[in-house]
């Protein structure tokens, strides 16, 4: 199996060229060089996605059973459509990461592969979309729409796509368990978002990979959601990173309602925690026939902590510094929940 990946050196795209070589999958590997070292046993090709020159010499190498496109995800669609174009004639097939973020329907309504999604040209560029007052729609999800229009349109039944929620696991570089494992660590009163038995539905990134090189090479089509099918109570959840951690913390359940009147962030102050009732809704079923295997957040959770304590370094993000909640601000909610209890 011959595959190219569009990115291949930082999370998710490390983890497909990793498996891929565990495989013995011949990988070439397609980006700038900016965001770390390529794997040994790649043939890197070196250039920027947005180039029609760099596009046309990464077409003259031998053609491809298949392309997994892992760095589309600050791409604007004409920039996709402008790749597939390049390659269409160079690959047999293509699997695109997309994301939840596509359906109209997200983050406020439990979603399937036949949900509707957002409407937005394969050629729009990075203006095209809104984000809503209450953040959704999101110009992000029109973006991975259009990104999806411009594969489907070219590629047809050679094209699958995945659709992952929050991806997990060693290397991440949004930060979200990160911060809940250093929270966690850091012990005592610790403010987390009722209801305890919320169930949420993270995914770790080598799961995602796996799945992305079965679909790579199956020759299967259509779209994905890539969720864990049976997810993690965020009870369970943040006790499992004070555990991993060794942290003396105590859970401190604030009641969402609570949380609004201090203007706490959802999905970044907190990270994972949002009241919309789609979010951890999305029905992967279909990915889990096809061969999707999540191993348990536990697992990811452990690893996680792991790879930061082995001086995990991931790829410097500015989404990084969006995520947690400022300690001060913290201690003003706690005070607050105990004026509560003694109303």
């Amino acid at each position: 199996m011959r595959i190219l990946v569009l990115g291949g050196t930082w999370f998710l795209g490390k983890e497909v060229v990793a498996g891929a070589l565990r495989r013995g999958w011949d990988v070439t590997t397609f980006n700038r060089g900016r965001s770390g070292p390529d794997a040994p046993g790649t043939d890197p090709v070196r250039g920027d996605r947005t180039s029609p020159e760099d596009l046309c010499r990464l077409a003259g190498n031998e053609p491809w059973d298949a392309v997994i496109d892992t760095s589309s995800s600050a791409l604007p669609p004409r920039d996709v459509l402008l790749a597939v174009g390049a390659l269409h004639d160079r690959v047999a097939r293509w699997v695109h990461i997309s994301t939840v973020s596509v359906y109209a329907g997200w983050p406020h309504h439990p979603l399937r592969e036949d949900s509707e999604l957002l409407e937005c040209p394969r050629d729009a560029d990075e203006t095209y979309g809104h984000t809503g007052a209450d953040g959704s729609p999101t110009h992000y999800g029109f973006q991975k729409a259009g990104g999806e229009r411009a594969v489907s349109e070219t590629f047809g039944d050679r094209a699958v796509f995945l659709r992952p929620g929050v991806i997990l696991g060693p290397g991440e570089y949004v930060g979200r368990l990160p911060w809940w494992l250093g929270r966690a660590h850091r012990g005592g009163r610790i403010l987390t978002p009722a209801p305890a038995e919320r169930r949420i539905q993270p995914v770790d990134v080598r799961d995602v990979a796996a799945f992305a090189l079965d679909q790579a090479a199956d020759g299967g089509s259509g779209a994905y959601n890539v969720a864990h099918p049976h997810g993690i109570t965020f009870d369970d959840f943040v006790t499992t990173c004070l555990e991993a951690t060794g942290g003396a913390g105590r859970l401190v359940w604030a009641p969402p309602e609570l949380l609004a009147r201090h203007d706490v962030k959802q999905w970044t102050e907190l990270p994972l925690w949002r009241t919309h009732a789609g979010v951890w809704s999305v029905d992967s079923s279909k990915a889990c026939a096809a061969g999707l295997r999540c191993r348990p957040v536990h697992e990811t959770i452990a690893d996680t902590w792991a790879w930061l304590r082995a001086d995990g370094h991931p790829v410097a993000h500015p989404r990084w510094d969006e995520q947690g909640i400022a300690p001060e601000k913290e201690e003003k909610i706690h005070s607050a929940l105990g004026a509560d209890r003694l109303i």
